[in-house]
């Protein structure tokens, strides 16, 4: 009952490199530093899926070579977590079929409200993006994996965390884009084999955790493993990676894990 996970992106909003800018991780050579917009791919035995579609969505999926996708889940629609929404127009062409698509209420309406063409005007060519618009009121099935979904605190926001289960195990918590992970979300992720969660930089930010309150939600959840996500050009790959406690890893593009195995 694994799965596997490929982090498609850990950026920050802007990516890394930052236009413009100058500073030693926006300079930097070392791949891992190059980070585009946060997207995670999941691939399990029946299902494969993404939960959110980064504006480097394409290139995110030409990169891995991903040439299959069942189901679209989505935290929140912010531009940095949507904008490759009609990307998967390329498989719903080459598996003729429509893309359930999971989400909030309230990030289904947003994405109707930027996507207005495929959810008021269906399309019926077969390579148009065709959607299945299903709204997450509670835990739900894709395949064999049991879906739970947390609400997060993203400033004045509220966004959707994951926790997945399968085969009776809890494998992965999925937080990004959160200013902090109240005691629900703790309890609904604690114990998890491997946790995901926002982390922007060192310093305090209004709508995103540091690595000070990160890693204070990683203890509270007591995963076996931490990956963090949601970079800044703050951060340096080789530095701050080696700094971290036992456990605990920052992400990077195209890191694959497999969980449950």
């Amino acid at each position: 009952m694994s799965l596997d996970l490929t982090f498609l992106g850990t950026g920050t909003s802007q990516g890394v490199p930052v236009i413009g800018c100058d500073c030693a991780v926006c300079r930097s050579t070392d791949p891992r530093d190059h980070r585009t917009r946060t997207s995670l791919l999941v691939r399990t035995p029946d299902r494969h899926f993404v939960i959110d579609t980064a504006p480097d969505f394409r290139v995110q999926c030409l990169r891995e070579g991903i040439t299959r996708l069942d189901a679209a889940l989505f935290t929140h629609p912010h531009t940095d977590h949507i904008m490759g929404f009609d990307d998967m127009r390329r498989f719903c062409e080459m598996h003729d079929r429509k893309i359930p698509v999971f989400a909030s209420p309230a990030t289904m309406q947003g994405l109707r409200n930027t996507f207005r063409y495929v959810f008021d005007e269906p399309q019926v060519w077969k390579n148009y993006l065709r959607i299945d618009p299903e709204e997450i009121t509670g835990p739900f099935q894709l395949g064999e994996t049991t879906i739970v979904p947390v609400e997060l605190p993203h400033g004045r926001f509220t966004t959707t965390g994951y926790v997945l289960h399968r085969g009776g195990r809890k494998l992965v918590a999925y937080f990004t884009d959160c200013s902090g992970v109240p005691g629900e979300a703790v309890e609904a992720a604690h114990g998890a084999e491997v946790l995901i969660l926002d982390t922007l930089r060192e310093t305090p930010h209004p709508t995103h955790m540091n690595f000070e309150q990160a890693l204070e939600a990683s203890r509270a959840i007591a995963p076996v493993a931490t990956y963090l996500i949601h970079l800044c050009h703050e951060v340096s790959h080789a530095e701050k990676e080696g700094a971290l406690p036992t456990g605990c890893h920052l992400a990077y593009d195209g890191l694959t894990i497999k969980v449950g195995s």
